[in-house]
């Protein structure tokens, strides 16, 4: 930098004047030494004055200069900085830098927010409720009592029978898995009969307490009245859980009746200790306090198994919602009295050929399905340990728990193949005999090309509706394609 005169720097600013001033002077000749020394003792004298004089005459004129200077400074080094704190230099290491970053921040703003809470929000993909279901309901009278049963599609054809699980009705079981899109096109060819377990239905009143609640043996006795309430003489079962047990126990006591099995996380054993102590406490918590947490978690257990909340929230959300406004306490607290004792079916698979028709297991097709997630998996091997290899088949769905929720594409796909094993598929043209006494049906077939024309005829028909009517039709369709798992294999 350009030196002044005395040996001090001037200011890059073009003022001319001094910004470090001397303290000493440089020596340049003998001649001015005199005369420069009584100046410069003055000049020291006056400088003390000057530094502690409340005059900012001098001070002013310094703080302008080194203000200029340092102005001039950043510009020259960061002329595209929009920082407005042009007075102070960049810090040179990282520390510096970041504590200088943090200083210029708005401390005051911050200061004003703060976390108090989180709250997660799981929209429901769709509801339970009886509004959507397009079943008929009536009211059948048995020796314990009157039941509900629910009928939809047309009752002049093949019948399907099913029979729910703990907590569950009609609607929360099996409404949305039979307004599948694939299931829907089953309708044209049987009608399906939803029977609930007393006390069970939505909207039912609480027993009474000298009220004595069937035992499993019981309920299985009362299809006997459904059966001749409707005239049927055959049927094909599809129970899930409880209600696959007490189909099991009809199937064993009446075989003439039932035409086939689908069996979905059935029991057939008896309750171990562990079972026994969970339900007890939660009948014992249902009839005094209602549904609680406990209870809930050991249905949302029961029904999907561990890690719920990792595969489907919807889900989760619209079962724990139903749960906790749609379920009588009471009622089902019998209804898990009467479950937890049952007794054992008492099959066995026979291996000698000769002793076929004696042994004592389901001698009608079965098929045995479960989820990879569910808690009654090793139930349904058992099961399956003690049927006949011959007429049964086991079946394990990955990634589910609740099987006819999580992956009705897969259940209808095997419940359809199942009955076209049955001879459901191939369409009957020939007049029935008259020595056979057996009932006859004409059923249309179920072949995959079948299946394509009836979805491709449901979006036409969804689309003309819509376009014609300007709004989606809600009463011809009342629940489209399960949203939770729309996956066909």
């Amino acid at each position: 930098m350009p030196g002044s005169i005395g040996g001090s720097y001037r200011s890059l600013g073009g003022s001319g004047g001094d910004v470090y001033r001397a303290t000493t002077t440089v020596a340049t000749s003998s001649a001015n030494a005199a005369s420069n020394s009584s100046s410069t003792v003055l000049d020291t004298v006056k400088k003390a004055f000057n530094f502690v004089s409340t005059s900012s005459s001098a001070s002013q004129k310094d703080e302008r200069l080194i203000d200029s200077k340092q102005q001039q400074h950043l510009l020259q080094i960061r002329t595209d900085s929009a920082n407005t704190n042009t007075c102070r230099k960049m810090p040179t290491s990282g520390v510096a830098e970041e504590a200088a970053l943090l200083g210029t921040m708005p401390s005051d703003s911050m200061d004003d927010i703060e976390l108090k809470n989180i709250q997660l929000q799981f929209p429901s993909a769709r509801s339970l409720s009886r509004d959507d279901s397009s079943a008929c309901e009536e009211i059948v009278s048995t020796d314990h009592g009157p039941i509900v049963v629910a009928i939809q599609g047309s009752r002049n054809k093949p019948a399907i029978l099913t029979y729910h699980d703990l907590g569950l009705n009609y609607i929360s079981s099996f409404q949305a898995f039979f307004n599948y899109i694939d299931m829907r096109a089953l309708l044209e060819n049987f009608c399906v009969y939803h029977v609930n377990a007393p006390g069970q239905e939505e909207g039912a009143q609480s027993f009474n307490e000298d009220y004595v609640y069937p035992t499993m043996d019981e309920l299985a006795t009362q299809l006997e009245c459904v059966l001749a309430k409707f005239g049927l003489k055959q049927f094909i079962g599809f129970g899930v859980g409880a209600g696959a047990n007490i189909l099991a126990r009809f199937a064993l006591t009446n075989p003439n009746k039932v035409s086939a099995l689908c069996l979905i996380n059935c029991v057939s054993t008896q309750a171990g200790w562990i079972e026994w102590g969970y339900q007890k406490l939660n009948a014992r918590h249902l009839r005094s306090k209602g549904m609680t947490q406990g209870v809930l978690d050991y249905l949302m257990w029961h029904h999907f198994g561990r890690n719920t909340e990792e595969r489907n929230h919807d889900l989760v959300q619209v079962y724990k919602s139903y749960f906790e406004r749609n379920v009588n306490a009471t009622n089902l607290a019998l209804f898990i009295d009467s479950y937890v004792r049952r007794t054992d079916l008492n099959i066995q698979r026979e291996m000698d050929l000769t002793k076929k028709k004696e042994g004592m297991t389901l001698g009608m097709p079965v098929i045995n399905i479960t989820g990879s997630y569910s808690p009654h998996m090793d139930d349904t091997v058992t099961l399956n340990g003690r049927l006949d290899p011959t007429n049964s088949s086991w079946m394990k769905i990955s990634d589910c728990g609740m099987v006819l929720e999580e992956q009705p594409g897969k259940v209808s796909e095997a419940f359809r193949l199942f009955l076209q094993g049955e001879g459901y598929a191939i369409q009957v043209g020939r007049r029935p005999s008259k020595i056979s006494t057996a009932p006859s049906f004409e059923v249309a077939p179920l072949s995959p090309t079948k299946m394509a024309q009836f979805r491709k005829a449901s979006i036409e028909e969804l689309l003309k509706s819509k376009f014609s009517t300007g709004q989606w039709p809600t009463s011809a369709i009342h629940i489209t394609e399960n949203p939770i798992s729309a996956v066909v294999c």
